[in-house]
């Protein structure tokens, strides 16, 4: 959405970052210190899973694009990952990857929300 990507164009800055949209992958990981994609086909759009393939096949994270990175840029996937889709599985099982990291990382968030709603829905029935 434009506003959203004009919101942190103008916000980026304040931190020292910054927003760029393009359409070339070695051009956007170039000297990146993190590399990140996610699934090319979410759940219930798989009738469009070849075409986003072939669409999509030179934004694939492996280790031709992560050469245009940083030396040491970690890899990030918010899983799950379709391996040889999005990500490679050298990619995926890389030495920078920080994929499982990441997903430990969520599952914490989700457990706390789990017992935040519990706690709470147990408070309103009077149980403890």
């Amino acid at each position: 959405h434009a506003g959203v990507v004009a919101t942190a164009q103008r916000l980026a800055p304040r931190t020292g970052g910054s927003v760029w949209i393009g359409h070339d992958p070695v051009a956007a990981v170039s000297g990146a210190d993190a590399v990140y994609t996610d699934a090319w086909t979410s759940m219930g759009a798989e009738a469009e899973a070849d075409a986003r393939r072939q669409r999509f096949a030179g934004f694939r994270v492996d280790a031709d694009l992560l050469a245009a990175a940083a030396p040491e840029a970690l890899v990030m996937h918010c899983l799950p990952a379709h391996r040889g889709d999005e990500i490679s599985d050298e990619a995926l099982d890389g030495p920078t990857s920080v994929v499982l990291d990441q997903a430990e990382n969520r599952l914490y968030v989700q457990q706390a929300l789990l017992v935040e709603l519990i706690g709470a829905d147990a408070g309103q029935r009077g149980v403890a």
